[in-house]
């Protein structure tokens, strides 16, 4: 099992950086892909980025590919999202998952086991 928290969401303006924290705690987090995901108001929620069991493999949704980047430290049972030039449309509560396998399941919300309480970024233009 693994519980995950979400932290280091905020109010920032376009073009500003932040970076996202998950903290896990179970024993299979090192034995875990993680993903992001995030939701807007009235919107599913969507794909933002995932990353293997190792750190050594990550896949990003296109509308954040160059600008957001996802890492991990097995060592601390940590993993970050580095977000950069952030725009209005990224808005949204951002969550962290956790499911057993690193593969094209990553990309559905419906295939992790483990989910945060999610942390909101809001973006002003």
């Amino acid at each position: 099992q693994v519980h995950l928290v979400e932290s280091g969401g905020g109010l920032v303006q376009a073009g500003d950086s932040l970076t996202l924290s998950c903290a896990a705690s179970g024993r299979t987090f090192s034995s875990s892909a993680i993903g992001w995901f995030r939701q807007a108001p009235a919107k599913e929620r969507e794909f933002v980025a995932a990353i293997s069991q190792s750190g050594g493999n990550s896949y990003y949704a296109l509308s954040v590919k160059g600008r957001f980047t996802i890492s991990r430290d097995n060592a601390k049972n940590m993993v970050y999202l580095e977000m950069n030039s952030l725009k209005p449309e990224d808005t949204a509560v951002y969550y962290c998952g956790a499911r057993a396998e690193y593969d094209p399941g990553f990309l559905q919300s419906k295939e992790y086991d483990y989910w945060g309480q999610g942390t909101q970024v809001t973006v002003s233009s």
